[in-house]
């Protein structure tokens, strides 16, 4: 028996609807599965460590001048003597001097309605940087340096810096526990949507900050404080996690 032309089509077009339907099926249940996969979270993490500085460099420098070059060097000669003997007595013997640096002393004659420059001396300055991991001594060192200068040495200090010098590896350890701050503070916020994390998909490391004890100054270079003998380390990470 021939079935009917189109009751034939019927059948044709209700079996072709039937397998778009379960395909369309199969699409969304799939969508729905990525797009439930894909969603994350995605939360900052923060560590903090209270450091003290390991490290203390004294910069200083001393000066002379004569109107000969050769009696300036001289005289440089000799202070230098007079600063590495101070040094010597304060039990100070790891110090640097820099190289010299000469500078010509002039002064303007006028003559009549003209004005001219005439060279009357020499300057040179030494420079000199003084370490200690005695932290608290070059402090102490700097405020003694008056008697460099009752026996003549020009001094004048330009400062202490105040270094830690563990900070490489402390940054190592404070990424790890940023880490895990980050991820606690995800659970707690997926726990309050029923949702529970699954993976960690990414991580971005902020940049530190090295800043005197209490200090929450930031930059977008990170901060390298050597002016405070205390000091806190700050750095944090931007995580991501998936979410089940």
């Amino acid at each position: 028996m021939t079935t009917p032309r189109p009751h034939l089509f019927g059948l044709l077009a209700g079996l072709f609807l039937a397998a778009s339907l379960c395909f369309a099926s199969l699409v969304v249940a799939r969508a729905w599965t990525h797009i439930s996969e894909s969603q994350v979270i995605n939360v900052t993490g923060s560590a903090h460590k209270g450091v003290r500085s390991d490290l203390a460099v004294w910069h200083a420098s001393f000066a002379v001048e004569a109107p000969a070059l050769l009696d300036a060097h001289r005289q440089l000669e000799t202070d230098a003597a007079k600063v590495a003997a101070f040094l010597r007595d304060a039990r100070q013997d790891d110090y640097i001097l820099k190289p010299v640096q000469v500078a010509p002393i002039n002064e303007r004659v006028r003559t009549g309605d003209a004005e001219t420059t005439r060279r009357v001396g020499y300057r040179i300055t030494q420079a000199i940087e003084v370490r200690s991991r005695d932290v608290e001594s070059l402090p102490k060192l700097a405020g003694e340096a008056a008697k460099l200068m009752e026996q003549g040495v020009s001094l004048s200090t330009d400062g202490i810096d105040f270094i830690y010098t563990k900070a490489g590896e402390a940054k190592v350890e404070m990424m790890a526990e940023a880490t895990r701050d980050a991820r606690n503070r995800a659970e707690q916020i997926a726990a309050q949507g029923g949702r529970t994390l699954k993976e960690l998909r990414a991580a971005r490391v902020g940049v530190v900050q090295i800043n005197p004890r209490y200090s929450t100054a930031t930059s977008w270079e990170g901060n390298n404080d050597t002016s405070s003998l205390e000091k806190t380390i700050t750095t944090t990470v931007s995580a991501t996690f998936s979410l089940r």
